[in-house]
């Protein structure tokens, strides 16, 4: 099984303490997109407009049948980590890939948009994980996911030059079911704060939390320090049922949290302090994937750049929406430019 290996490349983007702005860590899935009529989504028996977890054999199968698409790097910390070099941001990744055709895409995807990703393919196991998503005439997303290689990521994939290099490392809830994945991102909370960092996490969704509801209690009392999650996903970590709960929890578990509530904005809890941030206009909204990654985007890359947390929280409304008018989880135009016409 392969681990981090270091870059000798004058343009590896961790020569200096100070060098990068966040590291991810996350699952490692190239997203399949495609564009089908209603009858691929019968004949290959999808269910239409849900999200399902797959074996190997079932992803290989639909990836051959899936007709001509585009393949890019994905996965909810991957998203916010490029929406982090969308903004200009210095920006890493750790995730685990297979030596396969989707392994070098999702590498090359990441490092063609700046984002520092070294992690060495392993050799052996599992492919790499995938997300097939099938887009029919009606703009309905059918998604058939395949955790693959991604999801074995343990401590030994940990590298711990670039978590000490980062103001924030970034991990992402969807990791979090395997032991493995849980002993790694422990390891790599105490690096960040051996070397003085801040540790950001993003609960996801609610079923990662029912699953694991003490774990990451445990994991969010001793050891983070900017929480993301929203709404429905922090009520079911403290087991409240008013805002008002989990407001009350979080100052006293972490410094900063972001809360999203959709078309209500977000909320921003820094000790007394409590700012409500709107949610960002869009004419139409086609597609909410991602919109939660990118918001964890421009609030760290606000974050890590010295903004006060009201623009924090404005700049990951800002790029929140930005994905919310086309198909895909990534922004059709600049961030950085975005957040300069908006003196952000």
């Amino acid at each position: 099984m392969a681990g981090p290996v270091a870059s000798d490349a004058v343009t590896d983007a961790v020569q200096q303490s100070d060098e990068l702005d966040v590291v991810g860590i996350g699952n490692a899935l190239v997203d399949v997109l495609t564009h089908e009529a209603d009858a691929f989504v019968e004949a290959n028996d999808l269910e239409r407009g849900a999200m399902t977890l797959i074996d190997m054999d079932r992803a290989e199968s639909l990836y051959a049948a899936m007709g001509q698409g585009i393949e890019a790097s994905g996965g909810s910390a991957a998203n916010t980590i490029a929406g982090i070099a969308g903004f200009g941001g210095r920006a890493a990744y750790i995730g685990r890939v297979r030596d396969d055709q989707l392994g070098t895409v999702f590498a090359h995807d990441l490092r063609s948009i700046g984002v520092t990703f070294r992690c060495a393919p392993a050799t052996d196991g599992p492919p790499t994980g995938r997300c097939l998503i099938v887009v029919t005439p009606d703009a309905q997303r059918t998604m058939s996911t395949y955790l693959g290689a991604s999801e074995l990521l343990g401590a030994d994939d940990v590298d711990g030059d670039l978590i000490a290099a980062a103001q924030v490392t970034y991990l992402e809830g969807y990791l979090f079911d395997r032991p493995e994945a849980q002993e790694a991102y422990w390891k790599a909370s105490r690096m960040a704060h051996e070397a003085g960092r801040r540790v950001g996490l993003t609960l996801s969704d609610t079923f990662c939390v029912e699953r694991h509801k003490q774990a990451w209690r445990l994991l969010v009392t001793d050891q983070v320090d900017v929480l993301f999650a929203n709404e429905s996903e922090a009520l079911a970590l403290y087991d409240v049922s008013t805002l008002d709960d989990v407001v009350a929890h979080v100052r006293a578990d972490v410094e900063i949290a972001a809360i999203t509530r959709g078309a209500r904005g977000s909320l921003v809890v820094h000790g007394d302090e409590l700012i409500e941030i709107a949610a960002r206009p869009v004419p139409s909204v086609v597609d909410t994937t991602g919109a939660g990654d990118l918001y964890a985007a421009g609030f760290l890359f606000g974050l890590t750049n010295g903004r006060a947390l009201d623009a924090c929280g404005r700049l990951g409304s800002m790029a929140a929406s930005a994905v919310l008018g086309h198909t895909g989880a990534r922004p059709s135009t600049s961030l950085a430019q975005a957040a300069r016409a908006l003196a952000l």
